[in-house]
C-alpha cells in the first residue's frame, strides 16, 4: 500500500485517477499477485526512459543492499544513465541524478535505512528486488547462470562462472560487482567496463593489466586488503569516482593519479598519504573525504587552491603544520561556494598530558590560522577541533555573526577560549554542541545574541532566540560556572522574547561548576545530565518543563528525591534512568497520579537510596 501511495501521490488529473481504479489489479485472488503488479504500475508510472534504467540497474545490487545516495547517484553515472539538463544553470550532471533519486524515493522504489549511523543510507524491499531484476534480466546477469551473448552487466557471481565466458562477452561487459578474486588474465579483456567494483574482495593487489580498462568510470577497492595500486591507474583518464574507504593496509597512492583529469568523487581514510602536487591538478574533484596539511613543501594548505568545485563536506586536518594566516589563505577557502560543510581539525596529541596545553599562547598559530582558513558566508555547517587560541577569530566573532545561513556547529576541545560566537539569532541553526572548552565560564548575553534576534511576527513585537534550535549538547566545560536565563522582555523596548522554542533534546554533563541553568525550554523532550556539583541546574531545568518524554541522570551532587510536581506535570514521560547519584533517598514521594507512561524505570549505584517511590506497582504501561 505504500507504493501505490506513492503512485497516487504523483498523479495529479482525473483520469489517472480513474485509470488506477479501473486496473485489473483489483481482481487479482492473490495478495502477492497483487502486489507484483502494483510494483509494475509503479515502475510503468516512471515516464523517463533512463529514469526506468537507473530502477533497472539497481538489480546488480544484492537484495539485503544498503547504499548512500551519492553512490548510487555515481554509478548511474558512471553507466551514462543521467541526461544532463540543458535548461538550467549551474546545473550538473549529479543534480540529475539526485532528481531521479527523488522521483524513486517518492514511488516508494526505495525505502530509507533507520537505523544507526550518522549517514543516511537506503534499500529496496525485496520485492521490489525482483521487479528490478524482472526488468533487467536481459542484460544483466546476478546468478551462476549460462553465458548470454547480450549480457552487459553481471554482479555477484562465481569465478569460475567469469572465467568461463567467451572473449566476446567480456569484452562488451560495462558493469562488474565482485567480491571474489578477480583472475589476471580476465582484466586485459575488459576493453568496455565502466564500473569495476571489488567492494569486500578478498585480494591484497589488482592486477598489472588494470591500466587497460579505458572506459572505466568508477571504481571501489574499500574494505579490500589492497596493499598498493598499481602505477597504471594514471592511465584511467575517465575515471570520477574512486573510492577505497577501510582499506587497512593502503597507505599512500602513486604520483601517477595526477594524471586522473576526470576525477570527481575520491573517497579513502584519513590517514591516506598523497604525493607533493597530486591533489592540487585534480581540479573536477567534487568530493574530497579529507585533506590533511602535511608538512613538507608541496603538500601543504595550497593544494587546495585550484579545487573549486569541492561541494558537500570538507574536514581539513593536521592544521598545525600551516605556519601563519597567510600561508592559510592560500587555501581561498572563500572561493567554494559549494563547500557547506566545513571542519578544521587540529591534532589532539597537542593537548596531551605531557603539558603541552600550559604552554604559553604564543607557541601556537591556531588564531592565525584560523583568522586565514575564512569559509564563504552561505556555510551550514562549522565544526573545530582542538583549537589552541585564546579566541576564535574576528568572522566568527563579529557582531552579529555573518554565517547567517548555519545549520550546525560543532566546538570541540577548545580548551583555551573563553566566549562563544554570538549564535542565538541564526534563523536555521538547528544543532550545537559544545565540548571540552575547560576555559569557558559562561553563557550570557553573547550566547544568546540579544541585540541582534530575529523577529519572529513584527505585529505582535516578539523576538524569538535559536529560533530553530532543536539539539544542544554542553559537555566537559570544567570550568563553566553560571549559564544566565535570557531575558523575557528586551531592555531597550517591551518586545517579548521568546527562547528555544524548538529545543527538543539537552544534554548538560561534566561541568562540575555550574550552579544555575535557564527555565524556559517549553518543547524539551529528552534531557541528559550528568557530573554536576549540585542539583540546581537540573532543578531550574526541570521547573517549568511538562514536555519530557526521556530523563537521564548520573551523579548529581546534593539530589536527594525527585519532586512529585516535576513527575506529574510531564505526563509523557516514558524512560527515566538514575545512575550514581550517592545523595539520592529515594526516587520520589510517591508516583500516584503521574508516570502513567512510564515504561523504563532503571537505577543503580545510588548507595544511600531507601526506599523506591510509592505506587511504583500502580503503573500500567511500566515494562522494564
Amino acid at each position: 500500500m505504500q507504493v501505490l501511495g506513492g503512485i497516487m501521490r504523483s498523479k495529479t488529473s482525473r483520469d489517472d485517477w480513474l485509470s488506477i481504479q479501473e486496473s485489473e489489479i483489483w481482481k487479482l485472488p492473490k495478495a502477492e499477485d497483487k502486489i507484483m503488479l502494483v510494483l509494475k504500475l509503479s515502475f510503468d508510472n516512471l515516464k523517463s526512459p533512463p529514469l526506468k534504467q537507473c530502477f533497472a540497474y539497481c538489480s546488480l545490487l544484492r537484495k539485503d543492499f544498503e547504499i548512500e545516495r551519492d553512490n548510487l547517484i555515481q554509478l548511474w553515472m558512471a553507466q551514462g544513465l543521467l541526461q544532463p539538463s540543458t535548461d538550467k544553470i549551474h546545473h550538473e550532471i549529479e543534480d540529475t541524478g539526485d532528481e531521479y533519486f527523488s522521483i524513486l524515493l517518492k514511488n516508494s522504489l526505495f525505502q530509507e535505512v533507520t537505523e544507526g549511523g550518522s549517514i543516511t543510507k537506503y534499500t529496496m524491499h525485496d520485492l521490489v528486488h525482483d521487479l528490478a531484476e524482472e526488468v533487467s534480466k536481459s542484460e544483466s546477469l546476478t546468478r551462476d547462470l549460462k553465458d548470454k551473448c547480450g549480457v552487459r552487466h553481471v554482479a555477484h557471481i562465481p569465478t569460475s562462472t567469469l572465467a568461463n565466458m567467451s572473449e566476446v562477452t567480456v569484452g562488451r561487459l560495462h558493469s562488474l560487482f565482485s567480491n571474489d578474486q578477480v583472475p589476471d588474465i580476465i582484466f586485459s579483456k575488459f576493453r568496455a567496463l565502466r564500473v569495476l567494483s571489488l567492494q569486500e574482495a578478498k585480494i591484497q593487489e589488482l592486477s598489472n593489466s588494470f591500466g587497460k580498462m579505458k572506459h572505466l568510470r568508477y571504481l571501489d577497492i574499500s574494505y579490500t586488503g589492497i596493499k598498493a595500486l598499481p602505477k597504471s591507474i594514471g592511465k584511467l583518464y575517465n575515471l570520477q569516482t574512486l573510492r577505497m574507504q577501510e582499506t587497512d593496509y593502503l597507505k599512500e597512492v602513486p604520483r601517477e593519479m595526477q594524471n586522473l583529469i576526470n576525477l570527481r568523487h575520491l573517497y579513502f581514510d584519513k590517514t591516506m598519504e598523497f604525493p607533493a602536487g597530486l591533489l592540487r591538478g585534480l581540479t573536477n574533484l567534487r568530493t574530497l573525504s579529507y585533506f590533511n596539511v602535511g608538512k613538507e613543501m608541496g603538500v601543504g594548505i595550497e593544494e587546495l587552491v585550484g579545487l573549486n568545485h569541492l561541494k558537500g563536506e570538507l574536514i581539513i586536518r593536521n592544521l598545525e603544520n600551516i605556519r601563519d594566516e597567510e600561508e592559510a589563505k592560500k587555501a581561498k577557502l572563500e572561493d567554494k561556494k559549494n563547500v557547506l560543510e566545513l571542519s578544521y581539525v587540529w591534532a589532539r596529541s597537542r593537548s596531551n598530558p605531557e603539558g603541552l596545553e600550559s604552554r604559553p599562547s604564543s607557541d601556537f598559530h591556531d588564531e592565525n590560522v584560523l583568522e586565514g582558513l575564512k569559509p564563504h558566508t552561505k556555510l551550514e555547517s562549522l565544526s573545530i577541533e582542538n583549537f589552541m587560541g585564546d579566541k576564535f577569530p574576528s568572522w566568527m566573532m563579529r557582531n552579529p555573526l555573518p554565517l547567517n545561513n548555519l545549520k550546525k556547529v560543532l566546538l570541540f576541545g577548545c580548551r583555551r577560549c573563553e566566549g562563544l560566537p554570538i549564535l542565538g539569532h541564526l534563523p536555521g541553526l538547528g544543532h550545537v554542541e559544545i565540548s571540552g572548552m575547560h576555559n569557558l565560564k559562561l553563557l550570557g548575553s553573547e550566547f544568546y545574541g540579544y541585540n541582534h534576534v530575529y523577529e519572529a511576527a513584527v505585529a505582535t513585537r516578539e523576538k524569538v532566540l535559536f529560533p530553530a534550535l532543536k539539539t544542544l549538547s554542553i559537555v566537559g566545560c570544567g570550568e563553566l560556572t553560571e549559564w544566565m536565563e535570557a531575558p523575557t522582555t528586551m531592555t531597550s523596548s517591551t518586545s517579548k522574547v521568546v527562547v528555544f522554542p524548538c529545543l527538543e533534546e539537552l544534554a548538560l554533563g561534566g561541568c562540575p561548576l555550574l550552579r544555575n541553568a535557564p527555565s524556559h525550554f517549553p518543547s524539551l523532550k529528552e534531557l541528559w545530565i550528568w557530573v554536576m556539583g549540585s542539583e540546581k541546574p537540573m532543578a531550574s531545568i526541570c521547573n517549568e518543563v511538562s514536555t519530557l518524554t526521556s530523563l537521564y541522570i548520573e551523579k548529581i551532587k546534593g539530589l536527594t528525591s525527585l519532586s512529585s510536581g516535576m513527575l506529574k506535570k510531564n505526563k509523557n514521560l516514558t524512560s527515566l534512568v538514575i545512575w550514581s547519584c550517592d545523595e539520592m533517598i529515594h526516587i520520589a514521594p510517591n508516583v500516584f497520579g503521574c508516570c502513567a507512561n512510564l515504561r523504563e524505570l532503571t537505577i543503580g549505584g545510588c548507595k544511600k537510596l531507601e526506599q523506591l517511590a510509592e505506587g511504583l506497582d500502580t503503573l500500567p504501561l511500566l515494562r522494564s
